[in-house]
């Protein structure tokens, strides 16, 4: 009795802001959609994806031609249908590509269930809060006995005729168990487990991170570097080339804002500063630029098992001006980092000082990292 499994992964991960689709958002070492995969894989025979329109060909080139990859729809209930359409197997499981972290052993004991005789089930875990029933001015129309309830999860298995027959009726519904008890089917509730939570904001995948052994156990690290300007010199400042700028003087392009941050991230890393990693004692360092110092830094800070939280740094100085190329910036230092986050500022110090005397430039810079 051949499975094929649906995984619905068409959500825009709007509340995550991150500008492309849920599925797609890197949980540890891998996408959302990429652990769900792994999940099922095991024990499926079939695996069909519900991308979201527009991202059908990179979802392709990203899971392989193993894997059969369809329009989702404006609803999830449409996604599935779409998907429901090139299923080959008399079982299917469908699976939310927000609840990534679903295992295997859940995926089997739902396959086990269905191959007992049930045509649907659902794992669910124990509701443990007290739930009341409001009305529409906030006021508690009655307390719900809670012995009864069950906080539903994916993935969720079917006989796969049973599942078209429900989805003919078009409805919509926020899992597909509802549309068999429309028509008044059974539904059988399995226990599900901690891990299978449903991924929808930052919140909920730090809380997904621990599953994943993550030791979010933060440090913290500061770092400052300066440089005074040097005749015939190039300027090079946080990542890029400043035309018409007086640059530097420094054993390698005098970066300021890159030594800055590899200083803070070495300090948060107890790594030493970057003297004693790239000081002049070094001499395949010389005029090496502040882009391959900060791919250095990143792979000392990896391989002490560190991952890079985010990191901020202030560029102090006259000039050049920062703002109109914040964005370049920011891309050019986060693409050196393994695309990290970067927040870049500037300010001037109201004429004290080397910076305010005009004779130099330089930055102060914060990271925040965890060991994984």
């Amino acid at each position: 009795m051949a499975v094929s499994a649906i995984i619905a992964a068409a959500g825009s991960g709007e509340r995550f802001g991150a500008g492309y689709p849920k599925a797609l958002i890197q949980l540890g070492d891998r996408t959302l959609l990429a652990h769900a995969i792994t999940a099922l894989a095991p024990v499926v025979d079939q695996i069909i994806i519900a991308a979201p329109t527009g991202f059908e060909q990179q979802i392709t080139e990203l899971v392989g031609d193993d894997i059969t990859v369809v329009s989702g729809g404006s609803t999830r209930s449409d996604s599935v249908r779409n998907a429901l359409a090139v299923v080959t197997s008399e079982f299917v499981l469908v699976h939310d590509a927000a609840r990534a972290l679903a295992s295997t052993v859940l995926a089997q004991r739902v396959i086990a269930a269905l191959r007992s005789g049930n045509s649907a089930v659902v794992p669910g875990l124990v509701e443990v809060d007290t739930v009341k029933s409001i009305d529409s001015k906030g006021r508690v129309t009655s307390t719900i006995d809670r012995s009864t309830l069950r906080r539903i999860q994916t993935p969720q298995g079917f006989s796969t005729q049973v599942l078209r027959d429900a989805h003919e009726s078009g409805k919509d519904a926020t899992d597909d168990a509802a549309l068999i008890e429309l028509l008044g089917g059974p539904v059988v509730v399995i226990d599900g487990e901690d891990r299978a939570l449903k991924i929808t904001t930052p919140a909920d995948l730090n809380s997904a991170l621990g599953f994943l052994g993550f030791n979010q156990s933060f440090r913290t690290g500061i770092g400052t570097d300066a440089h005074v300007f040097g005749a015939g010199r190039t300027l090079w400042l946080a990542g890029l080339q400043w035309p018409g700028e007086v640059g530097v003087e420094g054993h390698s392009d005098g970066d300021v804002a890159a030594h800055a941050i590899c200083d803070a991230l070495f300090a948060a890393s107890g790594l030493g500063d970057l003297g004693s990693n790239f000081g002049t004692d070094r001499p395949e360092y010389a005029d090496a630029s502040g882009a391959a110092l900060l791919q250095d830094t990143l792979t000392l800070v990896t391989k002490a098992g560190y991952v890079i939280s985010n990191v901020t740094v202030q560029i102090i100085g006259n000039k050049p001006k920062i703002g109109n190329r914040r964005g370049e910036a920011i891309e050019a230092i986060s693409k050196a980092l393994g695309g990290a986050p970067v927040s870049v500022s500037a300010t001037t110090t109201d004429g004290m000082g080397l910076t305010g005397e005009g004779k130099g430039i330089a930055a102060v810079a914060s990271a925040l990292v965890y060991k994984q």
